[in-house]
Parts: structure tokens; C-alpha cells; sequence
């Protein structure tokens, strides 16, 4: 197994205040557009969205609420993902947070930008010991366990 793999970032300008950092992967074996977010302490998916990717989809309830910055209290609900990749490494059999992202939604559609499928938050990020270089555009992430390299 390679020590890690490399994957191109998008920087998303905020309309020059600021971006959101992008990464293209596959979810089910669909194009999928993935924020990456290190401030999410998991990685989330809309409902609505996730359901474009994954058949016959079953939430299971989230006990409790989850909160956001910026953000009032919201209902979750958990859900599995067989297999989903970032560039080459495919992570299998996730379980996965589902929230409403309608308001990313909105936002990206006013300021013209691609259409968010899920945000990677910490729980990914940590696993896979992710880095970012800013400089070369470039995520750098490590297979896992759970994980394989295509």
C-alpha cells in the first residue's frame, strides 16, 4: 500500500473575501463535489443530495441535536456509504452524518459556484492525516484500515 496519495484542491473565492477549499471525488461511483471543512468536527451530507447517489437510502435518527457555526440547533440523522473516493483512495463502509445544507446550497448558487455533494470534516481528515498545501493546490491523505488505493 503507498504511504499516501495526493489529490488537486479548488480554492472557491468568496467573492474576494475569502474561500472555501474544494476537492472532486466519487460517490457510489458518481462525480461528487466534496468542501473541505477543519472546523467540522464530522464529515456531513444533505439529505436531499445524498439521495442523487445512494438507492433506497435508510437514516437512522440522531439522538440529540447538532450544532454549527452560525447555525441554530438542527436535527441529524446517521446513514451508511458502501464506497465513496477522494482521487484514488476509497474509503469503504462509512457512516456517515446526514444535515440540511440548504443554505450552502443557496449561497453557491448566488455566487455561481459548483454544487457541494458533502463537506469533509475532522473525523476524515484526522483518520487519513490530511495536509493541506495551500501553495501547490494539493490535499494530501493516508489509507487507512478502512480504506484502498485504486
Amino acid at each position: 500500500m503507498r504511504r499516501y496519495i495526493e489529490v488537486p484542491l479548488q480554492l472557491l473565492d468568496i467573492e474576494g473575501e475569502g474561500f472555501h477549499v474544494m476537492v472532486k471525488g466519487m460517490i457510489h461511483g458518481k462525480e461528487a463535489n466534496f468542501l473541505i471543512d477543519t472546523g467540522a468536527s464530522r464529515s456531513v451530507f444533505d439529505p436531499k443530495t445524498i439521495a442523487t447517489f445512494i438507492e433506497n437510502l435508510q437514516f437512522e435518527k440522531k439522538e440529540g441535536m447538532t450544532a454549527g457555526v452560525g447555525s441554530s440547533d438542527l436535527e441529524s440523522a446517521t446513514f451508511n456509504i458502501d464506497v465513496f473516493s477522494i482521487g484514488e483512495m476509497e474509503i469503504h463502509d462509512y457512516e456517515a452524518v446526514a444535515l440540511d445544507l440548504e443554505n450552502i446550497h443557496e449561497m453557491y448558487d448566488k455566487l455561481g459556484l459548483p454544487r457541494i455533494d458533502g463537506i469533509l470534516g475532522g473525523d476524515l481528515l484526522k483518520r487519513h492525516k490530511a495536509v493541506i498545501n495551500y501553495k501547490a493546490k494539493k490535499l494530501r491523505l493516508t489509507p487507512k484500515s478502512n480504506s484502498t488505493v485504486r
